[in-house]
């Protein structure tokens, strides 16, 4: 059909696809032939027959002893994905006479499960209820892909990471709703994470605090309380975050907090950018414990996790500030250590674990056998070439547990990197295991405005949480198969490849640029002088007429989702703000792409608003608005 993505490195061209018609294809996704799961299981095996559940009364028996309601969440599956009624046996029934049992077998890891399908009957096998969780989620998604006919089959499973996590940045400029929180949480649990942190610099709604957070709709007590019960339900772990050291410059920016900034005149950045705001707190004064020590007693509470990620990367000014003097005397290294070191007991006492960014503490690898051995370091990099293997090693050999960290690519981007993202989640997975990293966690960071929509973090995040459930029967999966059937529901199977693509757009113009690409350099920069010199008109183009073909593929996208409406806006708006840098770069018209802007800056707000809080909207639009006013 032209529209399989088998491996992360095909690449597609939408505008050169022969497109069948959406009646063309074969819209029943329950006909393929092999199971396609998200994550794909380390091991499954195809039986003879088929397990049907159009019969006039189905029984679900939990034998499982396990105390969990996992019965019942099964049952709502087969009403919603079969349409047909299922009833949960009584102590008086019999195990063997049920259709769906449930049941507890010790012999499994933790958290692994097996699932024997068989014309009879399905029996879903656990030794903890996060097993039996999982091997409900692996049920959940055979019921959606074959519906009333489920080929027998026996899978056995189990994750590479007993830690699966994901990290959503709710600070630059995106809080999201309630709504979308839950069915956040509701996609990750089906895809088997099984932590989410949401990192906060100045969004949860401190009491003495209001003025920081005064614009920016933050989460509550009450959210967060909320929130952190609908994840337990799904066997998620809600883990505070707060960044208590650097990226605080919305906080440091107030006349009340300046006192505590380092480098209240500003700083110059390791890559030789002079930025006239401050950014870390000093970590010589002594109120910045305070602030800190007040901070967590008001938000650990909130939640039942016994964790707390405390940021502390980037502290790009320290020593150029306020602690200047100590750190030439002590070195950089040290008076970050010391200030480290406050925080962890500062964490110890209210009886957590601290994790924190381990980029700081790497470039001072002579410190590392210093820190608290309870610590956990957050090993991060988003490129597809970070060097996980070196900075592995150097906590590994240390003897502390630690966590990989990739990222979706997405931040900076509009529609994503596919190509690096899909390379940096592999090689995190595939380092973290050999030098055994104890967890993976997947960033979602909104740098520069969070212009990139929910539709499009949907395919780094899957990615990823296949990886950290089973590299190898992940890494060479059908991602799209994956995504059209267990994430988009598309019927006629193009939102996949769409969102593939979508990804590889960047490369058209062959200017890669870190962290970025520069069809979102185009749209973000004042001045794209040096963009328009190394970047041919021809190239420009290229990458457009790949851009004309996503309407068409969304009109015949067929997305089973209830939030279809949203999910194809979302591509379609992410397309249009691409096609108007562009535009930029073309140097077509201003008057022209004036209006263009004009047109689609209300648009982004809408959009915005229905998955988002409004606090953050403006600052967001800011750029957009200053490109709309460049034009003129």
């Amino acid at each position: 059909m032209g529209l399989h993505v088998g491996r992360s490195g095909a690449f597609l061209s939408l505008s050169r696809l022969d497109l069948p018609r959406a009646d063309a294809f074969d819209c029943r996704v329950s006909q393929l032939s092999f199971p396609v799961l998200l994550p794909m299981p380390r091991s499954i095996h195809i039986e003879q027959g088929a397990h049907s559940l159009r019969r006039r009364r189905i029984t679900i028996y939990d034998d499982s002893g396990l105390g969990t309601d996992i019965a019942a969440r099964i049952q709502q599956d087969v009403r919603r994905e079969v349409h047909a009624e299922a009833t949960i046996a009584g102590p008086s029934d019999k195990p063997h006479t049920a259709e769906i049992l449930l049941r507890h077998d010790p012999e499994l890891r933790p958290q692994a499960y097996a699932l024997h399908i068989t014309p009879r009957q399905a029996v879903l096998s656990s030794a903890d209820a996060a097993g039996l969780w999982h091997a409900a989620m692996t049920f959940r998604q055979l019921l959606r892909q074959y519906r009333d006919a489920i080929p027998s089959c026996r899978i056995e499973d189990a994750p590479d990471f007993l830690t699966r996590g994901v990290m959503l940045d709710i600070s630059r400029d995106k809080v999201p709703s309630m709504e979308t929180l839950f069915r956040f949480v509701d996609e990750l649990a089906e895809w088997k994470i099984n932590r989410l942190e949401l990192y906060t610099e100045h969004t949860f709604a401190y009491r003495n605090h209001r003025e920081v957070w005064a614009n920016a709709s933050p989460m509550t007590a009450e959210d967060v309380r909320e929130l952190d019960h609908f994840c337990a339900e799904r066997f998620i772990e809600l883990v505070p975050n707060q960044n208590c050291f650097g990226h605080l410059h919305r906080w440091l920016a107030l006349e009340r907090y300046k006192p505590l900034a380092e480098a209240p005149d500003g700083f110059m950045t390791p890559w030789g950018e002079r930025r006239s705001g401050s950014f870390s707190l000093n970590p010589l004064d002594p109120r910045n414990m305070d602030l800190v020590e007040e901070l967590l007693a008001e938000l650990l509470p909130n939640f039942r996790s016994r964790k707390v990620n405390v940021g502390c990367d980037e502290t790009f000014d320290l020593g150029q500030g306020r602690s200047r003097e100590a750190c030439e005397r002590e070195g950089k290294g040290r008076v970050y250590l010391d200030f480290l070191l406050k925080i962890h007991r500062a964490v110890s006492a209210h009886g957590h674990t601290m994790h924190f960014w381990g980029d700081i503490i790497l470039n001072h690898p002579e410190l590392i056998p210093a820190l608290p051995r309870d610590v956990v370091p957050l090993v991060w990099g988003y490129e597809a070439n970070h060097p996980f293997a070196e900075q592995c090693a150097k906590f590994a050999n240390a003897g502390f547990s630690f966590f990989v960290c990739p990222g979706t690519s997405t931040w900076n981007s509009v529609v994503g990197r596919t190509d690096n993202a899909l390379e940096n989640l592999n090689s995190a997975a595939r380092h973290g295991l050999a030098h055994g990293a104890s967890g993976y966690l997947i960033t979602a960071w909104g740098d520069n405005g969070h212009w990139q929509p929910y539709a499009v973090d949907l395919l780094p995040l899957a990615a990823g949480a296949a990886r950290a459930w089973a590299l190898e029967a992940n890494r060479e999966a059908d991602l799209a198969a994956q995504l059209d059937v267990q994430v988009f529901k598309s019927e006629a199977r193009m939102l996949g490849a769409l969102a593939y693509d979508l990804g590889l757009v960047y490369r058209e113009l062959g200017y890669p640029i870190e962290n970025a690409s520069a069809l979102f350099r185009l749209l973000f920069q004042r001045d794209i002088g040096n963009l328009r010199a190394a970047i041919s008109d021809g190239k420009l183009q290229s990458a457009r007429r790949r851009l004309q073909s996503v309407p068409s593929v969304l009109a015949g996208a067929r997305c089973g989702r209830d939030d279809a409406g949203l999910i194809t806006n979302e591509f379609a708006l992410a397309g249009r703000l691409l096609d108007l840098g562009i535009a930029r770069g073309l140097g077509e018209d201003a008057a022209q792409r004036a209006k263009c802007w004009a047109e689609f800056i209300p648009a982004f707000r809408e959009q915005w608003l229905a998955r988002n809080r409004p606090g953050g909207l403006e600052d967001s639009v800011a750029v957009m608005l200053k490109r709309m006013r460049d034009e003129r």
